[in-house]
């Protein structure tokens, strides 16, 4: 296994801590200001970002049984056409000759850990903000990852929106142009293109807390669109959730149009199989869910939603590499080293895939 560091980031901590915030309505955090105006050093990474254009990696960064799951799930994709890009199977992979460099941040996840109350609560959010920052420039490094990401995937709802105004921040000080992909940006946007306008949010507790989902939604600027989020109570099968979850969102009194499930081990036959149920109508309860329901109702999970965000930007942008080759996969680990930095470990597949995803669906 090789190590990788980013050694000027040990000394930004240091210099970050003495520097205050520009007074602004949303202030970036100190660690941008130091990485901009590090010209010499670990600036020059962000600079550098998303400069190769489609000779560049797709990045993907988050938890590690989440990343892992989305990178399998992309390795395999076959869901268009490779010569005009439509809905049409065609035996090829979808992302052939793409690189996926993933960085499996084990050293932070659960992210949700980062949501608290009381007098620290915006110190451990900063915090969070400042692992978004970090993560994305080991994407960008050339020396902490074979090809230098053209692309950011951000797993977690939370980074999108504790982290992502930071990254995207830096790229606009420092010049860099690598795009930015969120699974709640995606989930939101395929629900809405397709015409919904009540959608429910499946979450868990803390990331509803936190208010991720309704501050991401409520910068889309959707008048005509409404968003409830919710979080069943935990239960022995996801089919009695589903249910506790209707049962929360039928008290607000509005139709249901689609519901984003928050987790990349979603089990959809298993709901699908619900939904026919509940469609049947044997109960009294029943009944009531499936008047709540509008006739084409679905599920929207993140890995279909972020391989198709990923593929129209790849598309749209003209950034496929265009290279005959299966698509190739390769994982990194956060670490604490031991001059107390973050290091990347480069990380045998077998490995963290038995260690952190135990089914992939």
């Amino acid at each position: 296994m090789k190590k990788y560091f980013i050694g000027a980031l040990a000394v930004l901590a240091v210099f970050t801590a003495c520097r205050r915030r520009a007074a602004a309505p949303r202030p970036t955090i100190p660690l941008v200001l130091a990485v901009s105006a590090d010209t010499l050093g670990v600036g020059h990474i962000a600079t550098r970002a998303g400069h190769i254009g489609a000779a560049g990696s797709v990045a993907i960064i988050g938890d590690p049984s989440d990343a892992i799951s989305l990178a399998q799930y992309l390795r395999s994709s076959d869901s268009r056409d490779n010569i005009d890009g439509r809905y049409n199977r065609d035996s090829l992979p979808d992302f052939a000759g793409e690189c996926f460099e993933v960085i499996l941040d084990a050293y932070n996840e659960p992210y949700s850990h980062f949501v608290t109350e009381g007098p620290d609560a915006r110190e451990h959010l900063d915090s969070l903000r400042e692992v978004a920052v970090r993560n994305a420039l080991f994407a960008w490094d050339s020396t902490s990852v074979r090809t230098p990401a053209k692309i950011l995937v951000f797993t977690s709802p939370l980074q999108a929106e504790y982290g992502l105004f930071d990254v995207d921040t830096l790229q606009r000080l420092t010049g860099g142009r690598s795009l930015l992909l969120t699974s709640a940006d995606a989930m939101l946007e395929e629900a809405y293109s397709r015409g919904n306008r009540h959608i429910l949010v499946w979450t868990g507790a803390k990331t509803r807390a936190s208010g991720a989902w309704q501050a991401v939604f409520a910068r889309k600027g959707w008048e005509d669109a409404t968003l409830s989020v919710l979080s069943p109570p935990d239960a022995l099968d996801i089919r009695t959730e589903l249910r506790s979850l209707l049962r929360q969102y039928r008290s607000e009194g509005r139709k249901l149009d689609v519901i984003l499930l928050d987790t990349y081990q979603a089990q959809p036959s298993y709901l699908a199989s619900e939904l026919d149920i509940i469609r049947q109508a044997g109960t009294e309860e029943d009944a009531s869910f499936d008047r709540m329901l509008s006739r084409d109702f679905y599920f929207v999970e993140p890995r279909s939603a972020l391989a198709k965000a990923v593929y129209d930007v790849l598309r749209s942008g003209n950034l496929f590499t265009h290279r005959i080759a299966r698509p190739l996969v390769r994982y990194y680990l956060t670490e604490e080293s031991v001059q107390g930095g973050l290091v990347l470990e480069e990380a045998d597949a077998s490995y963290v895939e038995s260690a952190y995803v135990q089914d992939f669906r």
